[in-house]
C-alpha cells in the first residue's frame, strides 16, 4: 500500500441514519478493520481487509456525490494512521467532517474542525473493558457521546459513566441508542422522561427507511 492510500470497506451517499446530523445528505466513507467485537455490532461486513483506495480518489467519490456532509466511519477508523491526511484533505475543499469512533483508541490527533461521534461501549456489548477513558476529558461542546443500549443495565451504566466525568456539562449532545430490535425505543423513552435526563435519544432512522441489515444506506 503506497502512501496515501487507506484500505476501504465502502463508499457511498446517502442521509445520515444517526446523531444530531441525522437527515442530512451525507457521504459515508467506511475504513476496513476493526479492534473490537462488539455483541450487537450491525457492520461485521468491515472487519475484513477491504480494499485499497487513494485519498485523492475517495475525494473525488465526495466530490461527485454532492453532499457536503462526509462522515468516516468504520469498523475503526482510527486503526488507519492516513485517515488524518484524508481528513485535511477534505476539509481542505470544505466539507463538514464527522468521525465515528469506538472508543478503544486516543482521539487527541483528531483534527478539532471534525465532529467526533464517541462511542462508550457499555457492559452489553462485551467491550466496555476497552473504553479509553482518557478520552472523555478531550472531547469538547461539539462534539457527541453514543451509548448503544441493550437493557436497563447499560442504561444506568450510561448514567453513572455521564455523571462521573460530568458529561452533561462538557457536551449538550449525549446519544441514547438502543439496539435495533433489542430494547424498545418506548421502555427507553420511558426511562429517559422518568429520570429526566437531558439527552437525545438516537434511533438509526435508516433501518426504518431500509431494512436493518441493507448494506450502502
Amino acid at each position: 500500500m503506497t502512501d496515501l492510500q487507506l484500505y476501504i470497506t465502502e463508499v457511498f451517499a446517502s442521509v445520515q441514519g444517526e446523531t444530531s446530523l441525522t437527515g442530512l445528505p451525507t457521504t459515508f466513507i467506511r475504513l476496513a478493520s476493526c479492534n473490537l467485537r462488539c455483541s450487537w455490532c450491525d457492520t461485521t461486513y468491515s472487519f475484513g481487509r477491504g480494499t485499497p483506495a487513494s485519498i485523492e480518489h475517495l475525494v473525488l467519490e465526495a466530490e461527485n456525490n454532492g453532499c457536503q456532509f462526509v462522515c468516516i466511519t468504520g469498523g475503526e477508523p482510527l486503526l488507519q494512521p492516513y485517515v488524518h491526511q484524508l481528513i485535511d484533505k477534505l476539509l481542505h475543499h470544505g466539507y463538514v467532517i464527522s468521525l465515528e469512533t469506538g472508543g478503544s483508541l486516543p482521539i487527541h490527533e483528531v483534527d478539532s474542525r471534525v465532529l467526533i461521534i464517541l462511542d462508550i461501549k457499555c457492559p452489553g456489548s462485551g467491550m466496555s473493558h476497552k473504553n479509553h477513558w482518557e478520552n472523555l476529558h478531550i472531547i469538547t461542546k461539539k462534539d457527541e457521546i453514543k451509548f448503544v443500549l441493550t437493557n436497563e443495565e447499560d442504561y444506568i451504566y450510561a448514567k453513572e459513566i455521564c455523571l462521573k466525568y460530568n458529561l452533561f456539562k462538557k457536551t449538550p449532545h449525549i446519544l441514547l441508542s438502543p439496539v435495533h430490535g433489542v430494547l424498545d425505543p418506548q421502555i427507553l423513552v420511558g426511562w429517559i422522561l422518568r429520570d429526566k435526563l437531558q439527552v437525545r435519544l438516537n434511533l438509526q432512522v435508516h433501518k426504518y427507511i431500509w431494512t436493518p441489515t441493507t448494506q450502502g444506506v
